[in-house]
């Protein structure tokens, strides 16, 4: 694939990425109201699931190099939100929330790790 539809390819999936998370955050806020970020968690999670699952199936062979970075950078990256989540930890913080802070920047970078690895481990498992 050539650098030019690499990057068109990563605009095009950066705008679907964006909007899904929108979509996702938009419904986990309305299912769960709570000062806790759920929605951000969950789209976190969730697109580092993805990212792994994109990873494991590159090294399978199964997806190649140019489209699964592309994928990642571009859906992943439009739908996961690392910086909106260490706001929310701030927003938390200064509120007074400070162990809903704590376990919001722990839990994401935990739970986003761990998303990683299972989504590797599920698709080098399948493929």
């Amino acid at each position: 694939m050539s650098a030019l539809l690499t990057g068109l390819l990563v605009c095009l999936l950066g705008g679907l990425g964006a909007m899904a998370r929108f979509t996702v955050d938009g419904a986990v806020r309305q299912r769960w109201s709570t000062t806790f970020p759920a929605g951000t968690m969950a789209v976190n999670v969730s697109g580092s699931f993805l990212a792994g699952v994109l990873a494991g199936a590159t090294a399978a062979g199964a997806l190649g190099e140019s489209a699964a970075a592309a994928a990642v950078t571009g859906f992943c990256g439009g739908y996961t939100t690392f910086s909106t989540a260490m706001a929310d930890t701030v927003r938390l913080a200064r509120d007074g929330e400070v162990l809903r802070a704590a376990c919001n920047a722990v839990g994401t970078a935990a739970l986003t790790v761990l998303a990683v690895l299972v989504g590797l481990a599920a698709t080098t498992s399948l493929l």
